[in-house]
């Protein structure tokens, strides 16, 4: 048995990034043997990990990766503001976008299984959720590719994120569209691309909203009525039917058709979005980080 020294915890710390005493406890179960020791923090951090996976992580970040030709945006969640400001949740998310451009993996469990810097990346989520003691999760990621004019890129506070591909025009036009889609959250390019069902399920709301404000008008002018309101959803939700955020008084299209150019596609990502964050004050959120930090 080798004695547990200061010295000998903190070459494990170095060596796992774990907390001090953490590294001293697996130090003294395996009677002082470093690796034994490094292997015993790799399996309980698999089993922290396993453990905190069904709690809520709508925190976090997204993260670009920006190539020659590619973009990617990724977003990786975690349960509080506080740890997604963290340098190693920042590098993890930074890591993960790269990876992705770099290795171009067909899903998140695929991307998960590459390495990077010797380790696997799920790995290395793991070790992250016993060290920082919260769950963190890769939720997707979108990798655009560009469409033979310019790639535009626009990431808000670290939470919002948006890439526009253009098949003509300038930089500088296709960084202001994707500022546009973090500020006007379209969700189709054009009426086109809009799913039948999303237009027919509208359509039942606007006609039945319609029915109780006709008062007895005629037919025709109620369809009128409902065909209005429908085009009115649709300039809401579609990027080229959009007032430019910049210059409200012209549409994106009308943008696009001054400067010569075409919307080949556009993503954007949200921090949390659709996912259900429960609501605590301040102070339980605090007393559940030093809760997690015990575990």
């Amino acid at each position: 048995m080798t004695e547990v020294t200061a010295a000998l915890v903190k070459v494990l710390r170095e060596r796992t990034g774990a907390a001090l005493m953490d590294c001293k406890r697996a130090l003294q179960a395996t009677g002082g043997d470093l690796d034994a020791a490094a292997e015993k923090m790799r399996m309980d951090g698999q089993a922290k990990a396993d453990k905190k996976a069904g709690r809520v992580a709508a925190e976090g970040t997204i993260a670009v990766a920006r190539g020659a030709s590619q973009v990617v945006l990724a977003e990786v969640n975690c349960e509080t503001d506080f740890v997604a400001k963290g340098d190693e949740f920042q590098s993890f998310a930074q890591q993960v976008a790269e990876v992705a451009l770099r290795r171009q993996p067909i899903d998140v469990d695929a991307l998960l299984a590459l390495e990077a810097d010797g380790q696997a990346l799920e790995q290395r989520r793991r070790e992250l959720v016993a060290r920082l003691g919260e769950n963190i999760s890769v939720r997707r990621f979108e990798r655009i590719a560009a469409a033979g004019g310019p790639l535009g890129v626009y990431l808000h506070g670290g939470r919002i994120g948006a890439v526009v591909a253009l098949t003509a025009g300038g930089a500088d036009l296709a960084r202001d569209l994707a500022l546009h889609v973090v500020a006007s959250r379209p969700q189709y390019l054009d009426a086109d691309s809009v799913p039948a069902a999303v237009v027919a399920a509208e359509r039942k709301v606007v006609e039945a909203q319609s029915a109780e404000a006709a008062n007895g008008k005629p037919a025709e002018i109620v369809a009128r009525m409902i065909d209005g309101k429908l085009r009115k959803y649709l300039g809401q939700i579609t990027l080229l039917e959009q007032p430019f955020v910049k210059d409200p008084e012209q549409s994106v299209e009308k943008l696009l058709k001054t400067q010569q150019a075409c919307v080949a596609r556009f993503v954007r990502l949200e921090v949390g979005e659709g996912i259900e964050k429960k609501r605590a004050d301040f102070a339980a959120e605090v007393m559940a980080q030093a809760r997690a930090s015990l575990e």
